[in-house]
């Protein structure tokens, strides 16, 4: 249903950032948690396929020492086995470890309540623009977090529930046909983002 959703909402692409969550995954055990995070996303993949729409890659990650979320782009299936192994070991170890010249990381709503801002040198970015409707992500304070700090920013609609779907959009003049094209044209900053009927400058800060 969701790839139709957005098929029909005119969008050429949508990433699936589903939740790798410690408590649901160490409980399933690796391999059933893995096999039930990928039929969810190939089951979306290939209805998006036949549709049209391009469906991407990519996972919202979690440690078990708080309760912050990090989005992870330019990656693939082969990738959630070594996620799963960082679990209990956080943050820190993770990006010293996992990032790459074709991945991307980044703390996704840092100033919603509840989460911490990740340590300097551990993400390469923020997602400045959550846009879910039934959170206070506190945009405009995390869009001046990422200024200062010279990140790169992202944005999301967050979708659990219907009626908040195509709350945000990238908008990019190239195809975006994985997650690892997805990860480039974030770090290249080249370009912008719109919500309703108005366009944002993702940098005007900078």
């Amino acid at each position: 249903k969701m790839a139709e959703i957005y098929k029909n909402l005119g969008y050429d692409s949508l990433c699936i950032t589903n939740h790798f969550t410690p408590a649901k995954a160490l409980a399933m055990g690796k391999n059933a948690f893995i096999d039930g995070f990928m039929k969810d996303f190939n089951t979306v993949f290939e209805n998006g396929k036949k549709l049209g729409l391009n469906v991407i890659f990519g996972v919202e990650l979690r440690f078990c020492e708080n309760e912050n979320d990090y989005l992870v782009f330019g990656v693939g299936e082969g990738d959630l086995e070594v996620m799963f192994g960082y679990l209990e070991r956080g943050i820190a170890e993770f990006y010293r470890d996992f990032s790459r010249e074709d991945n991307l990381i980044l703390q996704a709503h840092p100033f919603r309540d509840g989460m911490s801002r990740a340590p300097i040198g551990s993400i390469d970015g923020v997602e400045a623009f959550n846009v879910h409707p039934g959170h206070n992500s506190r945009v405009s304070v995390t869009a001046k977090y990422a200024a200062e700090h010279d990140y790169l920013v992202s944005c999301g609609t967050d979708f659990h529930h219907p009626g908040h779907e195509g709350q945000i959009a990238l908008r990019t003049t190239e195809e975006v046909k994985n997650s690892y094209d997805l990860a480039r044209i974030i770090k290249s900053r080249d370009y912008l983002f719109s919500t309703g009927n108005c366009l944002i400058l993702p940098y005007a800060n900078s």
